[in-house]
């Protein structure tokens, strides 16, 4: 067992209360101490766009269950930010002026989400980020607003425009690029998505942003929403889901290397005794050959335990870390599901079900292999193909594989 007496976890976030579970699980029996910005001990964050949102959740009910585990033995620093970090004396300073110090230190400070700049002062532009946020859009909701414009059609403004449109609300939705979540699944399977949410009565504007907004003439009135192709949208609420920021300004002139986050070698080693997981980290994922860094619910779980058993590691190797990335999104009454790092370039094909439908499974392949597999109300599918890309699943046996007919019934 490594000689780390004290651990100081900045980021009381799922990666952060995975990593603390871990090492209690891994039998770490020193202090553990978690640091957080928000006001609330841990909760899960995608209910936030849809059950809580819709109403059918209360903020308690996305409270993570072992955030109150006593038997975890935490010390819960929240509602106090984090402002610094002393490698060599080995102390977190927070914003009340306190010093940490710490023998070993797990860095998941999160995400912050993009503003619309120009709009700060505006209390009706909102992002959705936290149970705060999710709340006061609710509660514009609730209100009886008629009309919504959602900025962004990536992973949360879709949801919200989804979850907009099940609560009887009128939504415009603007995305620059040519199809919703088109960055991440490709303009092919983009489109599936698109005609999903024009079917459900979106007014769905791509290749199109967003250059102003501004009150109406009077208290109340809708916002003028000028759009970059010169038209002029109303809305009584806009909803902005353009992107985060690793949340890393609390690291300036630590000596860590911040590059779109915390850059970690590829066993999440940030710095001797230092780990980083979750939205804020970067690393070299060998399986795929390229440094990412990934936003997603499971990766948060998978990687924060990974970081917690690496920074017991201490000076030993530790094994790499090399996730098949796996995201799900709920729209209307359709399952999204990606395994996999997939590019817009990537070869795509359909090997089961059909897009007509709407229930099927496309792989992508590249330089010969599967490097993804997209599902939409095919969960199973999706976990097998996420296995068999862990194993390097070649592209020529996944479609011949996929051409055979299904083995007959066993009797």
């Amino acid at each position: 067992m490594s000689s780390l007496q004290r651990i100081v976890i900045v980021g009381a976030s799922l990666a952060g209360l995975r990593a603390a579970e871990t090492l209690r699980a891994e039998g770490f029996e020193g202090s553990i101490t978690v640091v957080g910005d928000e006001p609330h001990l841990p909760y899960d964050r995608p209910p936030l766009s849809k059950q809580v949102l819709r109403g059918e959740w209360d903020a308690e009910r996305v409270a993570l269950p072992a955030a109150r585990n006593e038997a975890l033995d935490l010390t819960w620093e929240v509602g106090v930010a984090a402002t610094g970090l002393d490698q060599a004396a080995r102390t977190v300073a927070l914003a009340d002026g306190r010093q940490l110090p710490y023998d070993g230190l797990v860095i998941a400070s999160g995400a912050a989400p993009r503003h619309l700049p120009g709009t700060e002062h505006l209390d009706r532009v909102h992002a959705l980020r936290t149970i705060d946020d999710a709340l006061a859009v609710r509660r514009r909701l609730e209100a009886g607003v008629g009309r919504v414009l959602v900025v962004g059609a990536g992973f949360i403004g879709a949801v919200v425009a989804a979850s907009c449109r099940e609560a009887g609300v009128e939504v415009t939705m603007v995305e620059p690029l040519p199809a919703p979540l088109a960055r991440v699944l490709g303009p092919e399977m983009g489109g599936v998505v698109a005609d999903l949410h024009r079917d459900h009565g979106v007014d769905l504007r791509v290749e199109t942003g967003v250059e102003a907004v501004v009150e109406g003439p009077e208290p109340g009135s809708p916002l003028h929403v000028t759009l970059t192709d010169e038209q002029v949208v109303e809305a009584d609420v806009v909803v902005v889901g353009i992107g985060v920021i690793p949340n890393t300004g609390w690291l300036h002139s630590c000596g860590l290397l911040i590059e779109d986050g915390v850059l970690c070698d590829a066993t999440t080693l940030a710095a001797p005794g230092i780990v980083a997981c979750g939205d804020v980290a970067r690393w070299p994922n060998t399986l795929f050959d390229e440094v990412m860094r990934v936003e997603h619910w499971e990766h948060a779980l998978d990687m924060g335990a990974h970081a917690a058993r690496r920074l017991l590691a201490g000076d030993g190797p530790g094994e790499p870390f090399t996730p098949v990335p796996f995201f799900w999104s709920d729209q209307y009454d359709r399952k999204i599901q990606l395994a996999g790092r997939v590019r817009p370039t990537d070869q795509i094909e359909v090997v089961a079900g059909s897009i007509a439908d709407r229930r099927f499974c496309a792989l992508y392949g590249r330089e010969g292999r599967v490097v993804g597999a997209l599902t939409m109300n095919m969960p199973a599918k999706v976990i097998r193909y996420r296995r068999q890309i862990s194993e390097g699943l070649r592209w020529d046996d996944a479609l011949a594989a996929a051409a055979e007919p299904p083995a007959p019934p066993a009797r």
